[in-house]
């Protein structure tokens, strides 16, 4: 006779998936992907690290499942600013405050989602992040463009793809675990130069 699941057991397997990964999220939250091994997830999870395999192909399987997941809720508040019927370049100013700011209240985990050294499988995903971000920026840029907020003249893929670079990189140094945090006048001061510098980039002279 062939061995079938049954749907209680489907949701134990569940949810025991979802508490992994919700265990592998709060490690990643506190310490980076790096303080994340599958022996701390599998223990703060109450299961074995084989349950952990059974789950997951490998730890980069995890981790990048772990990355995907909370990514996509970064990139849903951003959009969900740029989405708003203000003028383009209120949304954009709006967004890009929303990300740096969601940033250094978590700088652990926008470190390990920016800028920590990951696996290549990881790494895949923080390029799917990054496009995901360009594409909303992108979709806010050819609205200012018709608006006239924007420069009607610049190429939007570029200019949106530009803005996740500048942003990011302008953030890297102090989510650095080598830095020591900012003061909150400082963190006030660098949001708003992030605001104007990618504001500037693709606004309309004068405007």
């Amino acid at each position: 006779m062939a061995y079938r699941e049954t749907p209680r057991m489907r949701a134990r397997k569940e949810a025991t998936r979802q508490r992994i990964l919700a265990q592998a999220h709060e490690l990643v939250a506190s310490g980076g992907f790096g303080a994340a091994s599958v022996a701390r997830v599998a223990e703060e999870s109450g299961v074995a690290i084989g349950s952990v395999y059974r789950h997951f192909d490998s730890k980069s399987e995890l981790f990048a499942e772990v990355f995907r997941r909370a990514t996509e809720v970064e990139v849903h508040r951003v959009g969900e600013v740029l989405d708003a019927t203000n003028p383009a370049d209120q949304a954009m100013a709006e967004a890009l405050e929303v990300f740096a700011r969601r940033a250094l209240r978590r700088p652990t985990m926008a470190w390990a989602l920016i800028a920590e050294p990951v696996d290549p499988v990881v790494d895949e995903q923080r390029l799917r992040y990054r496009q995901a971000y360009a594409e909303r920026f992108e979709k806010a840029l050819i609205r200012g463009m018709r608006e006239g907020c924007f420069r009607p003249d610049q190429n939007p893929k570029l200019s949106s793809a530009a803005t996740v670079g500048a942003i990011a990189e302008a953030l890297v140094g102090p989510l650095s675990p080598a830095a020591d945090g900012l003061h909150q006048e400082h963190a006030e001061q660098l949001i708003h130069d992030i605001v104007q510098l990618c504001l500037q980039a693709v606004r309309t002279p004068g405007g």
